[in-house]
Order: structure tokens, then C-alpha cells, then sequence
């Protein structure tokens, strides 16, 4: 078992650096969030503060590099590299599944908090892993690599399509509950590329979660991503399925006014997509593709300086709509589009900042 998880995992990163793994024709529909330019902010550059507080560390920016790879020898490499970034720019991590450290018993690949002492570090569990693990072995795990908190991620499609996947994904919201209870670090629950709709996050607000990674469609398609590796009636379901999903925006919306933090991943590319997030109500935004393929053409300097881009630009945005801070960014009017505007619910706080 160690083995094809091994060389599954070193198949998705070959896949996320160079494959044709986007969505198809879904996007993010962040591109239907316009803000209003501010010709006349009364804002220097250096007044503008885009640092927050999520999952009890200070963040510079509100970036978590997003999951990606999880334990395998190569990978090691990768998270050491990412985590020295995130600690050097004051931004989060998120590892990829630590399946792998479970079932051997050893934190290889995740070993990064001698290189980021005070970042913020998110473990990963998939939902159905976590339901046959003990709260003490997941308790183990996230002690071992240092987790300021455990990803528990739910992958429904991406499993049904992969040549290995679960089947079973009953119990979820009852392992979720024991894991909000039990374990002594904080709850995430996240998508894979599909996104949550606005019944799921109450849900999970129901069985004590408080932050949601929406992790939408218009990124990465991993159901796109397993279709590759799939075979026969596999490939063809995944085919059918690459598209599948709530566009990233769409799904901030549908979290909004239930008192969650929600982290919006899921096709995020640069800092204006950043600000949109954002504005809509995100608490921080996570990126992982285009950081993967920065550190692939550049190594670690090349994954530093595409990220010190991103917040540029997040800063130049909050400058130019007249936004001292993250806060002021959120009460700032919004114009949506209709693909958009339709995913708001009806009685969410985000509706009376829409202008007609």
C-alpha cells in the first residue's frame, strides 16, 4: 500500500506541474466580481495592511499555499522549499494528504518546522482515511509534523473516478464530529475542486466546524487529474465528470452569513483574483498550481518571487478600491454578474453590498 500511494502521489505532482488538468470550459467566476477604482483613496502604499489572523497565526497576507504534495521522497523536497517561502513572507502551508504518514508511521515529507518556526502549517487527511483512523494516531500526526490544524479533506468525485479511490463515504459528517471534539488542534474541512455548497456548510457548521476550504471549480480539475491515470469505464466516468462542481466564487457565496472563516481555493492565479475572494467575504485564499509550477521553472526563488507578486498586486487592489485594510475591503460595494449573483442566497450579508 505505501507504494502506490507513493507513486500516486509523485504521479500528481508530473500532473500539476505540466498536464492538461484544468477545467475545461467551468471557471472560477471570480472574473463576475467587479470593485468600484477609487481615484482618490487618501491611501500611501505603505499605510496598506493586508496581514490577518486565521487559525490562531498571524498571516502578513491572507495566502496559504495550497495542498498539493503529500509524503513521498520527492515531495519532501517541494514542502521544505514552500515552507521556507511561507515562512519568509509570513503566509501559510497546506500539506497534501498525510495518508502515507499514517500508514507508515513516519512524518517523511512533512518534516518543515525547523524551516518555519511561526508559519501557519495545515495537515491533511482525506474524510474516509480519518473515519478508519484513531483520534490518537491522527492526534500523532499532526503532533509530529507541528499542524496548527488538520485539513480533513471530502473528495467524493475525484475518488470515484481514481483507479484506487473509496467508495464508501457514509459516516463523514459523524468523523468530522469527533474530530471537532477530540482532537486538540482545530478543524478544516476542505473540497478537492468541487466546491461547497451552501446545505454542506451548514452541515458542517452543525458538527462544530468554524473554517471551510471551498475549494472550488476553475482551477485545478482533479477529477481531471485522476481521469488521466484512469483506464476504460474510469477514464470515461471522468470524462463525463471533468467539469463537475461550484465555481470557487460561487461557493464563497454560498458560505456567506454562517459564521464560518472560508478559505477560497480553487483557480486562484493572482492578486486581483486574491481581492475578489476576498471581497466577497473569504478570510484567506489559497493558491497551489501556478506556485507548484513557479517552484518547478525556479525552485525555491521562483515560488518566493511569484508570491511576493500575488501580494503586490493584493496590495495595489486594496489601494486602488480605497481599502486601508481587509476589513474595509469587505464593506466596499460589489457589482456581480448574473452567473454570480444567482449563487448569492437571499438573505446573506454579501447581498446588501451588490449594487443594482
Amino acid at each position: 500500500m505505501p507504494e502506490v500511494i507513493q507513486s500516486r502521489k509523485d504521479q500528481h505532482l508530473d500532473l500539476c506541474i505540466s498536464g492538461p488538468v484544468g477545467f475545461r470550459q467551468r471557471s472560477t467566476l471570480l472574473e463576475q466580481v467587479e470593485l468600484i477604482h477609487d481615484a482618490l483613496p487618501e491611501l500611501a502604499l505603505a499605510e496598506v495592511d493586508c496581514s490577518c489572523t486565521l487559525l490562531g497565526r498571524r498571516l502578513e497576507a491572507p495566502i496559504i499555499i495550497a495542498a498539493m504534495t503529500g509524503g513521498t521522497e520527492r515531495a519532501a523536497a517541494v514542502n521544505r522549499d514552500l515552507a521556507a517561502v511561507a515562512q519568509t513572507l509570513g503566509i501559510g502551508l497546506a500539506f497534501g494528504s498525510q495518508r502515507r504518514q499514517i500508514v507508515r508511521g513516519s512524518p517523511l515529507g512533512f518534516e518543515v518546522r525547523d524551516l518555519a518556526p511561526s508559519a501557519l502549517l495545515l495537515g491533511n487527511i482525506g474524510v474516509v482515511q480519518a473515519r478508519e483512523a484513531s483520534t490518537a494516531a491522527l492526534e500523532d500526526m499532526v503532533r509530529q509534523a507541528g499542524c496548527d490544524a488538520l485539513c480533513v479533506h471530502l473528495n467524493p468525485a475525484m475518488e470515484l473516478v481514481q483507479p484506487e479511490g473509496d467508495l464508501d463515504f457514509r459516516q463523514g459528517e459523524a468523523t468530522l464530529r469527533r474530530l471537532v471534539d477530540e482532537l486538540t488542534v482545530p478543524i478544516v474541512a476542505k473540497e478537492t475542486g468541487c466546491g461547497v455548497s451552501r446545505s454542506v456548510a451548514e452541515r458542517l457548521v452543525a458538527v462544530g466546524v468554524c473554517v471551510v476550504d471551498v475549494s472550488g471549480a476553475g482551477g485545478t480539475s482533479w477529477v481531471g487529474v485522476e481521469t488521466l491515470r484512469a483506464h476504460g469505464d474510469d477514464a470515461q466516468r471522468g470524462e463525463t465528470f471533468w467539469d463537475w462542481g461550484i465555481p470557487t466564487a460561487a461557493s464563497v457565496a454560498q458560505c456567506d452569513g454562517l459564521g464560518l472563516q472560508t478559505i477560497a481555493t480553487g483557480g486562484l492565479r493572482n492578486g486581483l483574483d486574491v481581492l475578489r475572494a476576498l471581497a466577497l467575504g473569504a478570510a484567506a485564499c489559497g493558491i497551489a498550481r501556478p506556485v507548484l509550477q513557479a517552484w518547478n521553472d525556479g525552485g525555491r526563488d521562483g515560488a518566493e518571487a511569484y508570491l511576493r507578486r500575488v501580494i503586490a498586486e493584493l496590495r495595489m487592489g486594496l489601494l486602488l478600491t480605497g481599502s486601508r485594510d481587509l476589513e474595509a475591503l469587505r464593506r466596499q460595494p460589489l457589482f456581480l454578474g448574473p452567473e454570480l449573483i444567482r449563487w448569492v442566497p437571499a438573505h446573506a450579508p454579501l447581498r446588501a453590498r451588490v449594487q443594482g
